[in-house]
């Protein structure tokens, strides 16, 4: 191995200790590639993003059911056709799990990190690259979201807020502890529409991340919320961002939880919005399961999901007059494009706003003409 490459992290050399022989060479080769293929991620990529790359990896091992060395492209199309047709995985779900899998290949084939040599050495073989333009997925639009994922109408939003609601007075009424947590599970879900906020968003919320908006004194302390788990962008930490209130019956809604209730289920130091009756902090999967219970027994759309809250969010805000510039940057998002992508307005809106257009331009062609001097 050339020596320029030795201090490269994720070098072969690094990973294994010459000279020394190996009891399982194949495994034990295999995951000092990808000790080092962590190693090489770390300067761009987080360790949630890398784990969930390795994982990915490993699942296409066991598929394979060989080693990297011994992969052929007609491993990778086996696998990506099993995804798709037994999986039942989408486009985008499909394309992150090809993405992970290039990386590795672009990683161990890379000369300056050595694992060709070792593999011929050892193995009398090398890897290559097995995922190419022709079996691989390819991003061709902005956004890949399902058909059927859309926004909540104000009916059905509204219906939904009302039964989340009733469950809470149903387990008070009967004496269940379960109230408490079911009144958390409300809120949340309205103060996540109130803003627009994503599920990691909203599960990472804390009271302090709460203030006054000079603006819009009539929210009081809940005028602006500050939000310090935004998407990030590739290779960066999360991406911060400030919400202002506008729905009047937002500050109403967080003050009574935070004053009247969080402090029954916030264990004793806990600075989250939504504590767990058994940890710090609300999971995920508590989340999806409590809002797609409420969406079932409603008999709503599957599409309906918690990110149709957001989708919601800009939604009515567009139909309720409010400007495309202020609806993106209480989104957080850099290009108007994006946020026209989450926006699902009804017919009847577009009807207002054609109607609007046409009574403009009648006007305008009616209008006399103005006498030159």
């Amino acid at each position: 191995m050339p020596s320029t490459s030795d201090g490269l992290p994720g070098t072969a050399r690094l990973q294994l200790v010459d000279g020394v022989a190996l009891l399982h060479p194949q495994e034990q080769v295999f995951e000092a590639m990808v000790d080092g293929w962590r190693n090489q991620q770390l300067a761009e990529s987080g360790l949630s993003t890398i784990d969930k790359r390795i994982g990915r990896l490993r699942s296409f091992l066991r598929h394979a059911e060989d080693f990297p060395w011994q992969w052929t492209a007609q491993h990778a199309d086996a696998w990506f056709g099993d995804l798709r047709s037994v999986h039942g995985c989408a486009h985008s779900t499909l394309r992150s799990y090809q993405d992970a899998l290039r990386s590795f290949c672009q990683y161990v084939v890379d000369p300056a990190y050595g694992w060709a040599a070792v593999c011929e050495e050892r193995f009398g073989t090398y890897p290559i690259q097995i995922v190419h333009e022709g079996n691989s997925a390819t991003h061709v639009q902005e956004s890949e979201s399902r058909p059927e994922k859309r926004a909540f109408t104000l009916e059905e939003l509204q219906n939904f807020f009302d039964y989340a609601d009733e469950q809470v007075t149903r387990a008070r009424d009967r004496g269940r502890k379960g109230w408490l947590p079911a009144f958390r599970d409300a809120t949340l879900f309205k103060i996540a529409y109130s803003y627009g906020l994503r599920r990691n968003e909203t599960r990472m919320l804390d009271v302090a991340d709460f203030g006054r908006n000079p603006h819009a004194p009539e929210f009081g302390d809940y005028g602006l919320v500050h939000i310090r788990y935004g998407k990030a962008k590739k290779g960066s930490p999360p991406k911060r961002r400030s919400v202002a209130t506008v729905w009047p019956w937002t500050a109403d809604v967080l003050d009574e939880w935070v004053t009247e209730f969080r402090s029954q289920l916030a264990p004793p130091g806990s600075s989250a919005l939504w504590p767990s009756e058994r940890g710090a902090r609300i999971g995920l999967q508590r989340i999806n399961s409590r809002f797609a219970a409420y969406r079932d027994a409603l008999g709503l759309d599957a599409g309906l999901d918690f990110h149709g809250l957001r989708r919601s969010y800009v939604t009515h805000l567009i139909e309720a007059g409010r400007d495309p510039l202020f609806v993106q940057f209480q989104c957080g998002h850099e290009h108007a494009s994006t946020t026209s992508l989450y926006t699902c307005v009804s017919s009847d809106f577009r009807t207002r706003t054609l109607r609007q257009a046409l009574d403009e331009t009648l006007a305008a062609a009616l209008e006399p003409p103005r006498r030159s001097r």
